[in-house]
């Protein structure tokens, strides 16, 4: 098996985090107009920086399967729009109530809290406006077909059956700690965290062409990432520090939250990242053509410092 050079990878990792953010400055809603204000924090939300994951994974999962033209685009938009919109919700003071977000002062604090409700609203409609271009994209009816596909995926992954329903079992849990289980942090996660990895790399492979069993494998390395990487937040919650994060640690203890750690220890949450992010990586590896960038990212993800 051919081995990733760290070094190339770093500087791979680098190339692709601005094509990804290249790709999203494309679609970005132009400041203008009597809305330009949400528009504004809209822009500021989604243009603080951050590791464009979720579209790097759609790209290289698109990739892997072989495909090619510019039909993922506007998913690759898409899939941050969402996150970001998430993210500007999360740290409101009626959920995380944060004030750092990516070493920046958070969009509620900025513009507030009215705005920052409007600005993620705002995210979420734009996402979809925008996921649609692709049919502009689309060279024949199978691609039409496969855009179609790939929308109903990214809108039940970010929906009541995906990601914000994690959010709801994380709400009622943070009032009820003491009845916080394993199996319910699981469920939390799997949907609040995992639900849209599962999104960015089914819509790279169901765009790409893969077929029902490529496309449930890959629902299933991505449902393991996405756990690996909450764990390994978790951990840096306990471990990190603000200036390396760029966001206040301890948050969870602060909000009195049952994490991997609280409830497996820190040894034994690394251990189990560990093993979700092989297990991910052996999925990854079986596929007919190897995408070796891929595979080291999913292991740099459980190794990362922020």
């Amino acid at each position: 098996m051919k081995t990733v050079n760290w070094m190339n990878f770093e500087e791979t990792l680098r190339e692709k985090t601005a094509q990804a953010e290249a790709v999203l400055q494309k679609f970005l809603p132009k400041e203008e107009g009597f809305q330009r204000t949400v528009t504004e924090a809209m822009n500021y939300s989604v243009l603080a920086g951050g590791k464009r994951l979720r579209p790097m994974l759609m790209a290289e999962t698109f990739r892997m399967f072989c495909g090619t033209g510019e039909m993922i685009e506007p998913f690759m938009a898409a899939i941050e729009m969402i996150h970001n919109y998430s993210l500007v919700h999360d740290d409101l003071p009626a959920m995380d109530n944060d004030e750092y977000r990516r070493g920046r002062k958070t969009t509620h604090v900025v513009y507030g809290e009215g705005m920052a409700v409007l600005a993620g609203d705002g995210l979420l409609n734009y996402a979809f406006e925008t996921a649609c271009l692709a049919f502009e994209k689309a060279q024949d009816q199978e691609d039409y077909q496969r855009v179609a596909r790939a929308l109903t995926v990214l809108a039940g992954k970010a929906g009541i059956y995906g990601m914000i329903g994690g959010q709801c079992a994380d709400i009622e849990a943070e009032e009820k700690q003491e009845n916080v289980t394993g199996e319910l942090l699981s469920f939390i996660h799997e949907h609040k965290t995992a639900a849209l990895i599962q999104a960015a790399m089914m819509t790279g492979a169901i765009l790409a062409g893969a077929d029902k069993e490529q496309i449930e494998a890959i629902e299933k390395c991505a449902c393991n990432i996405g756990i690996a990487f909450q764990i390994q937040d978790d951990i840096l919650d306990v471990t990190g520090s603000q200036e390396v994060l760029g966001k206040p640690i301890g948050s969870d203890e602060k909000n009195n939250k049952k994490t991997y750690v609280t409830i497996y220890g820190l040894e034994k949450s690394a251990g189990m990242a560990a093993a979700l992010s092989e297990e991910a990586i052996r999925i990854l590896s079986s596929f007919p053509e190897r995408n070796l960038f891929l595979e080291k990212l999913v292991e740099q993800l459980v190794n990362r410092e922020k």
